[in-house]
Order: structure tokens, then C-alpha cells, then sequence
């Protein structure tokens, strides 16, 4: 039991952390938490690049995500384009004024990776990103089964 306490409390601690240090970049940019998380997600995804693939992915609020993208459109820093094949299906893209958030954004990013896997051999590295790879394809998987379970229900 203590293991799972543990392992609970460092997640919440890792994601605590970013959050922290992602604070800086809002303050520069005077942007709050969502906004850089949103600009943070269509740089790191851009293929996924609607409100709806950053509520899914980013388990947000509708109601968060959809105040951040008006608010970093006020701000010249987001775009919205129809989809050419599907016109309910909004595209947001970054606009270039958005370029120093982003580089702030990858500069925080690089820090923080550097802060967590500090002191870790290329050997630990590699080990670390198999356990991660069959550690999301379980969570896959078993979010596969839970979602059949609803629906079934």
C-alpha cells in the first residue's frame, strides 16, 4: 500500500513541478497556466490541433480550454482556420508572435527534463523508456476495456 502512496505522491510531485516551473513563462508572457498549456500542446502536437484534441488528450475542461483559446486569440498569439473538408472542424494554429512564448515553453521543458533525469546512465535512460512505452500501452489498453465497460453499461 505504501508503494502506491508513493508512487501517487510522485506523479502529483512531477507534474507539481512543471507546473511550477511553467509559471515562469505566464509571468513573462502574461498568460495563465492554461493558456502556455494550451500553446504547449500545438507545439508539441501538431497534427492533434483542435479544442476538442486538447480536452481529450489534456484531460481539460471544455469550458477552460475554450476561455484560454478566445483569450489567446485576443492576444494575437492563436488562429482559428476551418477544416477545407469538414467546416465545423476548427483548426487552431500558432501565430509567429507566438514564437518567444514557444521558445520559452521548450527552454522550461529542456530544463525541467534535465532537473528529473539528472544523474541517470544512458543504460537507466533506455530501461526507463521501455517501462514507459508498456506502461501506456497497458493504460491503453485498460482504458480500451473500461470504455467498452461503459458503454456495455
Amino acid at each position: 500500500m505504501k508503494q502506491n502512496t508513493e508512487t501517487w505522491m510522485g506523479i502529483r510531485g512531477v507534474i507539481k513541478l512543471y507546473e511550477k516551473m511553467l509559471k515562469r513563462v505566464c509571468t513573462e508572457h502574461h498568460l495563465t497556466v492554461i493558456e502556455a498549456d494550451v500553446i504547449s500542446f500545438l507545439q508539441n502536437n501538431p497534427e492533434k490541433d483542435t479544442a476538442a484534441d486538447i480536452v481529450e488528450l489534456r484531460m481539460l475542461s471544455k469550458g477552460a480550454v475554450s476561455k484560454a483559446v478566445e483569450s489567446l486569440i485576443q492576444k494575437s498569439l492563436l488562429d482559428r482556420r476551418p477544416d477545407q473538408q469538414d467546416r465545423r472542424r476548427i483548426h487552431l494554429i500558432l501565430k509567429p508572435e507566438a514564437g518567444p512564448v514557444t521558445e520559452s515553453i521548450e527552454s522550461v521543458q529542456d530544463e525541467f527534463w534535465d532537473m528529473v533525469l539528472e544523474g541517470f546512465t544512458e543504460e537507466e535512460l533506455e530501461g526507463y523508456a521501455r517501462f514507459r512505452k508498456k506502461l501506456l500501452n497497458n493504460i491503453d489498453r485498460a482504458m480500451e476495456i473500461e470504455g467498452k465497460k461503459e458503454y456495455e453499461a
